[in-house]
């Protein structure tokens, strides 16, 4: 694999069913480029999700293979998956899924704290990844406290505190209105920007898809589309 890219795809194909088997995945193949801003499109069963929890090692293939960063993630042991999970991806959702008792900058600072950063560390990052979100103001505030947006801006700041190689959306602001998703999305081409990282966003949304570099389209779990933009 290329120093340039960062995952390998290589005839991936996923078959859900003991008795009515349904082929989620089939025969997938694609490489992404490090410091990539891509989309996954399709309509709802197409196979996208599905793809995206492959890639997030959250999932393993019926088939074939990814190598992620130069590691075959489907030969490797549970623990070295978790490893991979802990340290090169960051995950956000539709639904934030932040903890309710606690606040801004405590919500971001859980990941650091699993990866064994200590307390004063991980609040220092964490209040630095809150301030480049555009929430430096708000870090004392519970979920409740804030607006859908800005949930999702800590969601994305929780998601960025490892400094991951790889960050995930999936639907990501399949909750918030077209004004909000769009700072949303402008906060992530940004990030993108300064930092390098590769981000892989799957979305229902045509316009949001526009505004990434690369789209790659899924029907029945098999990729029909593979553009720039």
């Amino acid at each position: 694999m290329s120093e340039k890219n960062i995952i390998q795809i290589t005839d991936l194909t996923k078959v859900y069913g003991d008795g009515v088997k349904i082929k989620a995945l089939d025969n997938v193949n694609m490489t992404i480029g490090r410091g990539e801003f891509m989309a996954i499109v399709g309509p709802s069963g197409s196979g996208k999700s599905t793809l995206l929890n492959m890639i997030g090692i959250l999932d393993t293939p019926t088939s074939g293979t990814i190598t992620l960063d130069g590691v075959d993630i489907t030969k490797a042991s549970e623990k070295e998956r978790s490893k991979m999970r802990n340290q090169k991806l960051g995950f956000i959702f539709q639904y934030h899924h932040l903890l309710p008792d606690f606040n801004a900058v405590e919500n971001v600072m859980m990941p650091l704290l699993i990866n064994g950063i200590k307390p004063t560390n991980a609040r220092a990052k964490a209040h630095t990844m809150l301030k480049e979100v555009g929430l430096g103001e708000r870090i004392n505030h519970k979920p409740r406290q804030l607006s859908g947006g800005e949930n999702q801006r800590v969601a994305i700041a929780r998601a960025l505190a490892n400094s991951p190689e790889i960050v995930i959306g999936d639907e990501l602001t399949g909750n918030l209105d077209s004004k909000t998703s769009e700072k949303i999305y402008e906060l992530l081409r940004k990030l993108n920007r300064e930092h390098n990282q590769t981000f892989i966003l799957v979305t229902h949304d045509e316009q949001m898809a526009e505004k990434t570099e690369r789209i790659i389209g899924l029907v029945d779990g098999k990729i029909t589309e593979d553009k720039s933009t």
